[in-house]
């Protein structure tokens, strides 16, 4: 599975308004609703259940990116939003730093295995410094898309 093929470029945001953690989350959810992707899901009800998982534990893994990511029974298919902070947002990282990029994950319930192909695309990405700098520095959707397809192309 590649980058790609589970990001909505229709839900690309290259600047989160958003202030906190549960703000960028509905931020993100909410643009996926707004590109058709939820299905018959509550956008409210999607948010609170990733929320919910971001108590758990914190998907801020550290270098200014997060991946918050929930399995839910009424999303249709494996979709992911991408959103940038100039500001940075508190996730509770790892690393104590403030986070500049989420990529939120949503799956429908009982395909665990597309869930975690869809992780297997997104850390394959972000392990790279180049993908990560990049992604950070591209201040607009179009920027973005660009470097998310580049970095399918390249390997980045």
């Amino acid at each position: 599975m590649k980058l790609g093929d589970i990001v909505c470029f229709d839900a690309l945001v290259a600047d989160l308004k958003a202030k906190t953690r549960d703000t960028a989350i509905a931020e993100l959810v909410s643009a996926l609703a707004q590109a058709g992707k939820l299905g018959k899901a509550d956008p409210a009800k999607v948010s609170k259940a990733v929320v919910q998982r971001e108590r758990e534990a914190s998907t801020g893994i550290g270098k200014g990116v997060a991946v918050p990511h929930v399995k839910h029974p009424d999303i249709p298919e494996v979709v992911a939003a991408v959103g940038r902070s100039a500001k940075g947002v508190d996730f509770s990282s790892l690393d104590k730093q403030p986070v500049y990029t989420v990529i939120l994950l949503l799956s429908p319930v009982g395909n665990a295995d597309r869930h975690l192909q869809a992780m297997e695309a997104i850390f394959h990405h972000l392990q790279k410094d180049d993908f990560r700098r990049f992604i950070r520095q591209a201040a607009t959707t179009e920027a973005m898309k660009e470097v998310i397809l580049d970095a399918e192309r390249s390997g980045i």
